[in-house]
This record gives structure tokens, C-alpha cells and sequence, in this order.
């Protein structure tokens, strides 16, 4: 019977390997609590700047093209197609006209056709990590 009782040295070897298990336990949970203490506020401060980051319409990879109501940019004699905005628009202006709203000194033709072409945007063109950010859910 003395053969299936445990030894002293196991007993404690049991009980560090249970400390050591706890103690790891305990640190992770205090880097998991001071991660999110840490990331609420750069998560707050990107939200922030989502809505103040800038979409020129067109971007610079497209200077002095015109828009038609698809989105695309045309050469400046295409009937139907806008001329460039002018002036950049913010991300909550972007945000409130995909949400049905006109985009600020545009008409409701040339807001959609601008919003088309925001929508068209693609990585490394002007304007498309601010659009893309505009998508994540907050």
C-alpha cells in the first residue's frame, strides 16, 4: 500500500507547479487588464480620427478628371460627369452621405456620383484607408 501513496518530493513539486500555475494566472490577467486599459483610449482616439480623416474626390492619382455618376474617373469633356469636388470631404461627411445624406456644396446628382466613386476606391489611391476605416464596425 505504501507504494501508491505519494511521495513528499511529489507532494511538493504538486504544490510549486500549482503556485507557479497560479502565480502565471495571475500576471496574465494583469497584462489582459492593463491591455485593455490601454487600448480603450487609442480605440476612442481612432474613432475620432476616422470621423477628421480626408477623402479628396479625386484623389491625387486621378488630378483633374471628372466623375461620372458611376464613380468613374472621366476625361473632363464626358457629358454627365462632374467636375472634381474641390475640396476634400471628412470622414463624417463621407459617413453621413452613404447614409443618405448630400455631400456639404453639392448637388444630390453629383453627391451620389461622388459617393460612388468613394466607394470604388481602392488600396494605395488617396482617400482609401480613410473609406476603409469608415467600414469597421465601432
Amino acid at each position: 500500500m505504501k507504494d501508491h501513496l505519494p511521495s513528499e518530493t511529489s507532494v511538493q513539486s504538486d504544490q510549486t507547479n500549482g503556485i507557479v500555475t497560479r502565480r502565471r494566472a495571475l500576471m496574465m490577467g494583469a497584462i489582459t487588464a492593463s491591455a485593455v486599459v490601454s487600448i480603450k483610449p487609442a480605440l476612442a482616439q481612432t474613432a475620432g480620427s476616422v470621423l477628421n480623416c480626408e477623402i479628396p474626390v479625386p484623389g491625387n492619382n486621378a488630378v483633374g478628371g471628372h466623375i461620372d455618376a458611376n464613380g468613374k474617373v472621366v476625361a473632363a469633356d464626358t457629358p454627365g460627369a462632374f467636375p472634381p469636388a474641390g475640396r476634400n470631404f471628412t470622414g463624417e461627411e463621407v459617413r453621413r452621405a452613404i447614409n443618405g445624406r448630400t455631400l456639404p456644396g453639392t448637388t444630390p446628382d453629383q453627391s451620389q456620383a461622388y459617393v460612388n466613386y468613394i466607394r470604388r476606391l481602392q488600396s494605395g489611391q488617396s482617400g482609401f484607408t480613410c473609406y476603409a476605416s469608415l467600414q469597421m464596425p465601432r
